[in-house]
């Protein structure tokens, strides 16, 4: 990171404690991209848990920040709603002209019947079928790195490696995968960036996602079922009369559940292991250790560092009063660093006792349909990864994401050593 963005983080995290309780805005993106949020969270949860910002870009919000109090939030789908039509499931509501249904966006019973239409994709069975594809894709790329030279191994591997694997799960046509990449980067981008300079240039991105997509839909339908997401929702009864913008809601749901999370947890756990160089020589020692890493990068990346609910009726929380129609963001990042339910949560360790008590996955029903592939993937990776190089070295500090929803990197300059 240059000095002048150095400057700025610690100008930003120093104010997390001068600020006064109630101006505090944690969905400022510019915390999030310069990395200077940590100190807020840690403040809210000592001296606010559940918190009331009463101005931000995206209108008033509680914050809910301690790993109970979320829970309590996540599997109380009864007051705690999670519906397009009253806002969705981000800080950020959803444009009322431009309203997205998808299964994370809704309640009982539609939630439930839509999200067991696409879940055989990643039951067991067919994660199994689909490791020995995973390997050999991870493989593919890592031949193709190069060694002793930088490059950025978010393009190189971890966008790389998860467009492909969407590819496959929709069985969308190989050369076109990037447009993958580049919707689901659309869809997040906070308003105002390059990616979405005004609404109205999103909405024609995702339209054009919207036309690719129908296409695929009218070939399935008109083709014996397959396995492929597509070909599952098309020939379901209860998905299959879909309205285009429901369709385009859920395509985006795969989309992102597919590729941030995934993508960044691949960065990130890369960068973690540099950055604690202990661990990387413990992992080294013990390649075994992989299946408890898997799950302590997942926890500590977050890489969705919230998810947003809609107050059904008044309800109190953590001593708050909150009212019916409030908006209520559950910070998962601050509830994976929570003292009082995490032991030493601010510390890299990749042979914790409990790696899977974390909250990046969500609970309750809307609690991520994909975990169990995402986990495959990063675990393949890095075995793959130890059968090769002893070290992959982060070279320079990454680019991060301009957005408090997606926690995640733009690049990340690494080198390989020959």
């Amino acid at each position: 990171m240059s000095d002048g963005a150095t400057d700025l983080r610690a100008d930003l995290a120093a104010k997390a404690w001068t600020t006064p309780l109630d101006k505090i805005d944690v969905s400022n993106p510019e915390l999030w991209s310069t990395n200077a949020h940590w100190a807020y969270f840690e403040r809210l949860r000592k001296e606010d848990p559940v918190h009331y910002c009463a101005e931000s870009e995206a209108g008033p919000y509680w914050s809910v920040t301690k790993y109970e109090d979320i829970m309590a939030v996540d599997t109380n789908h009864g007051v705690f709603s999670s519906d397009a039509h009253l806002g969705g499931i981000t800080v950020q509501d959803m444009d009322t002209d431009f309203i997205l249904p998808m299964f994370i966006a809704m309640d009982p019973p539609k939630h439930d019947i839509q999200r067991k239409v696409v879940s055989p994709i990643v039951s067991p069975s067919n994660l199994a079928k689909l490791e020995g594809t995973i390997r050999e894709r991870v493989n593919t790329i890592f031949d193709g790195l190069p060694i002793n030279e930088t490059f950025d191994w978010v393009d190189r591997v971890s966008i790389e490696l998860t467009t492909q694997m969407l590819a496959t799960l929709f069985d969308f046509p190989w050369e076109d995968r990037r447009k993958l990449t580049h919707w689901s980067d659309t869809a997040t981008a906070a308003e105002g960036t390059p990616l979405a300079p005004t609404k109205e240039a999103r909405e024609a991105v995702l339209l054009e996602c919207l036309t690719y997509f129908t296409g695929l839909w009218n070939e399935r339908i008109n083709a014996e079922p397959k396995g492929d997401l597509i070909s599952m929702m098309a020939h379901n009864e209860a998905t299959r009369d879909m309205q285009p913008m429901e369709y385009l809601g859920n395509l985006i749901l795969l989309i992102v559940g597919g590729n941030d999370t995934t993508r960044n947890s691949i960065t990130g756990g890369l960068l973690a292991l540099n950055e604690n160089p202990g661990e990387y020589q413990k992992l080294r020692d013990n390649p075994a250790l992989i299946e408890s890493m898997v799950p302590e990068i997942i926890r500590w990346q977050t890489p969705l560092a919230h998810m947003r609910r809609t107050a059904l009726q008044d309800y109190e929380l953590g001593g708050k009063q909150i009212k019916k129609g409030d908006k209520v963001v559950m910070w998962y990042v601050s509830g994976n660093r929570d003292e009082t339910a995490i032991e030493n949560p601010n510390s890299f360790i990749i042979d914790r006792a409990r790696p899977r008590q974390h909250l990046s996955f969500g609970f309750g029903i809307h609690r991520c349909v994909g975990n169990r592939l995402a986990e495959l993937q990063l675990k393949i990776v890095w075995q793959e990864i130890l059968k090769r190089w002893p070290m992959i070295e982060v070279v320079g500090e990454p680019r991060r994401v301009f957005s408090s929803f997606v926690k995640g990197y733009e690049t990340l300059p690494v080198r390989i050593p020959g």
